[in-house]
């Protein structure tokens, strides 16, 4: 009997290292690991009633209360949309679809100048963010 307990004593030994090493590899991922691209700025989307989720693929482009931009959180000018989105659109061999993220204060006539750019370089899918309206 005293030899079974010392077998399985050791086999303990032997795999508490590896336990340890695991878990040391499991908080280094979860403190340097980042899950999602940070955004530029804070934007407030309007309320909309449909439900359909975004594609986690797609490129974001984001409007800013004050009009300020950013694609992807890199913050860019209007002029530099089209030429962005266009090489990265030619960059990917599968269709990208783009998400515009407006805020809800955000003038609808800049929101539209801003799809009409899109729309020149060459956004075949164009997704609007919104918020679930609660009813």
């Amino acid at each position: 009997m005293g030899s079974q307990s010392r077998h399985c004593k050791r086999e303990d030994e032997r795999i508490l290292p590896l336990i340890n090493i695991v878990f040391l590899l499991l908080i280094f991922f979860m403190v340097a690991g980042r899950l999602t691209a940070s955004d530029s700025f804070r934007v407030t989307p309007p309320r909309s009633t449909s439900r359909t989720p975004g594609d986690a693929e797609a490129l974001t482009l984001s409007i800013e209360q004050g009009g300020a931009l950013a694609l992807n959180g890199a913050t860019i000018t209007y002029a530099d949309i089209g030429p962005a989105v266009a090489r990265r659109l030619a960059a990917d061999t599968a269709a990208v679809p783009v998400r515009l993220e407006a805020d809800a204060a955000v003038e609808a006539i800049a929101v539209v100048k801003v799809m009409a750019a899109l729309r020149e370089a060459g956004v075949a899918d164009l997704q609007l963010l919104t918020l679930v309206e609660e009813r």
